[in-house]
């Protein structure tokens, strides 16, 4: 082969990651054929015992890569026959590298997805936790970057730990629809010899062996399933990431990251950068492109297997690892966060977000709302015009009534009873719907 070609075509370099999952599936692998007649038990316990002992090697990085072990697969396989001999060629009865792969793919993938559920579940339950740790706190909530109502901190940090509780569901949803078996399959349609894909199935943890030989081989629709459902992880931890890039800017001041979660400058003094927040975000792009990346390599393919499927290893790898160290790092950055409750609460006592307050009052008096709307609205032209307080201009407009108590501070928050909204009591509930839901999730774990 020539040395470019070989440059372009080997695998070990990334994919030696699945050494423990590879042969994890060639101990089932050997259970099958012993069971099936095609290994007497000597056999099956002697190629048992090398796969255990390849594992220790890769554990303890003494395995030697031979120039010519293209993948792991092949290495792993190799190096067994070195250790036995004629019987190691045995290891590939009844199998080829496409179910080999297929089926090691998905075993990696489903602990990869497991963990990254437990760490954004983490996330999520920090999150509850920091906005328990300040139950009184609010801040502005934003519409267009620029303040419109009071809210609760536990209910703005809440509304992330609920769009992360729906990243978990996917997660384990995608580790349930990839949890079938393509051990057995063949190249693409199977085997004369009398193994039985359940039997290898069970073994090795899955639901069920697949129901199509060609589909097992060439789906890799759970590699695709897994970088969406990773990328818009990435999507929320981004938003995370931004807001607290706002928030602990000297403008917003509404947060303090913990020294071990922030840079220095190499030139000003004075900067505490927040890196941990900014690579949040800037990461997302990345696990974006794996996604993209892989759709199009799968777009044109005819079945059954292609060369091109080597391609789904690279971005799925990645995005687990950035993703991965994204969670640990914003879950530190959290944990270690200090809320400046003052600084937000003066931001949101703001008296022109109260301009809502003056056209629900209205509505309660009868005015059809958009009208309430335009009158709420021309008070609030009238204070910024003549540099005036909203409540000085509303207290002179006999239509809108008595407005001190609107002004009184917290009112505007503690006046928010609908289901699901910032007050205290409708805010309240959904912290109990909120520990509820990480709890039933921690379940499913």
């Amino acid at each position: 082969m020539d040395q470019t070609l070989w440059d372009l075509s080997e695998s070990y370099s990334f994919d030696h990651v699945l050494y423990a999952h590879d042969i994890e599936g060639s101990l089932a692998h050997v259970a099958g054929l012993e069971a099936a007649g095609l290994l007497n038990a000597e056999e099956g316990a002697t190629l048992s015992a090398t796969l255990e002992r390849i594992r220790s090697e890769f554990e303890e990085g003494t395995f030697e890569r031979h120039a010519n072990d293209e993948d792991v697969h092949m290495a792993i396989e190799r190096r067994a026959t070195e250790l036995v001999g004629a019987l190691g060629a045995k290891l590939h009865t009844a199998r080829s590298r496409n179910d080999q792969v297929a089926t090691t793919l998905r075993l990696f993938t489903r602990d990869a997805l497991s963990a990254l559920a437990r760490q954004t579940l983490e996330l999520a339950t920090t999150l509850a936790t920091v906005g328990e740790r300040y139950p009184e706190a609010y801040l502005p909530g934003y519409t267009h970057l620029q303040r419109a109502q009071p809210v609760l901190l536990s209910h703005h940090l809440g509304a992330h730990a609920f769009s992360l509780a729906r990243d978990v569901d996917r997660l384990l949803d995608a580790r349930r629809r990839l949890n079938v078996s393509p051990l057995g399959a063949g190249a693409l349609a199977g085997t004369s010899l009398p193994i039985d894909p359940a039997r290898t199935a069970a073994l090795l943890g899955f639901d069920e062996p697949f129901a199509n030989s060609m589909d097992a081989v060439s789906d890799r629709d759970f590699v695709a399933e897994s970088l969406f459902d990773i990328a818009l992880l990435g999507v929320h931890l981004s938003r995370m990431g931004e807001e607290l890039v706002l928030w602990t800017t000297s403008e917003f001041g509404f947060a303090t990251l913990g020294d071990d979660f922030t840079t220095g400058s190499s030139m000003l003094p004075q900067k505490k950068n927040s890196d941990v927040a900014e690579l949040a975000r800037g990461k997302s792009g990345r696990l974006v492109g794996n996604l993209t990346g892989l759709l199009v390599t799968l777009k044109g393919l005819p079945l059954t297997y292609n060369r091109d499927l080597q391609e789904d290893k690279e971005p799925l790898f990645d995005s687990v690892r950035q993703v991965g160290l994204v969670l640990a790092a914003m879950h530190g950055a959290y944990s270690t966060m200090t809320f400046n409750v003052d600084v937000a609460a003066r931001a949101a006592d703001d008296q022109l977000l109260v301009a809502i307050d003056i056209a629900e009052q209205l509505v309660t008096g009868g005015m059809p709302f958009r009208q309430a709307h335009e009158v709420a609205g021309s008070l609030v032209g009238r204070a910024i015009r003549e540099g005036r307080t909203l409540h000085d201009v509303a207290s002179e407009e006999s239509a809108v009534g008595d407005v001190g108590e609107l002004f009184v501070r917290g009112a505007a928050l503690a006046s928010r009873r609908s289901p699901g909204g910032s007050g205290p009591l409708a805010a309240g509930a959904q912290r109990d719907r909120l520990r509820r839901l990480l709890a039933d999730l921690g379940e499913r774990l």
